[in-house]
């Protein structure tokens, strides 16, 4: 009796994905899940960049690789109109009102519509208002993606 070897999935557009991956810039490692617990997401629907998304459709479950993604190409270039300064006031209003900030702190803010919530870190502290780059931080830099994929639905 002969059998058939089953083929591995393999990613598509809208998969669900359990994988361990690191994303990593010149100044090393800004994600890396391969310590801890994988990671498990839908493609499609924001949680990774089109640019890393693009790179594992059609890779195997099992499948365990490395991209280097040129520079700007995985999260845009940075926008200098995404540093901004926040009144205290807002801070205080939105947030906890003891909150000491400090340069490099990365700060959530919701949405206008409520529904989610972006990230800020912390440039510089001032008296009346805090400068945040709302840029994210891999913008306008190489970045290596590792991957290994341990299941694809």
């Amino acid at each position: 009796m002969s059998s058939t070897p089953t083929q591995a999935p393999v990613v598509q557009a809208a998969s669900f994905l359990t994988l361990h991956y690191r994303l990593a810039g010149p100044a090393g490692d800004v994600i890396n899940t391969f310590q801890d617990k994988p990671a498990t997401l839908s493609l499609g629907t924001g949680e990774l960049s089109p640019a890393v998304e693009q790179r594992l459709i059609g890779l195997a479950e099992g499948s365990h690789q490395t991209f280097d993604i040129p520079r700007g190409e995985a999260f845009g270039e940075r926008n200098p109109e995404m540093l901004q300064w926040v009144k205290r006031s807002l801070l205080t209003q939105f947030g906890d009102p003891d909150e000491q900030y400090q340069v490099g702190d990365v700060v959530q803010f919701p949405t206008p519509d409520g529904t989610g919530s972006y990230a800020g870190a912390v440039q510089q502290v001032g008296d009346e208002a805090v400068l945040f780059d709302f840029n994210h931080p891999l913008a306008g830099q190489p970045v290596t993606f590792e991957v290994q994929l341990i299941g694809v639905l």
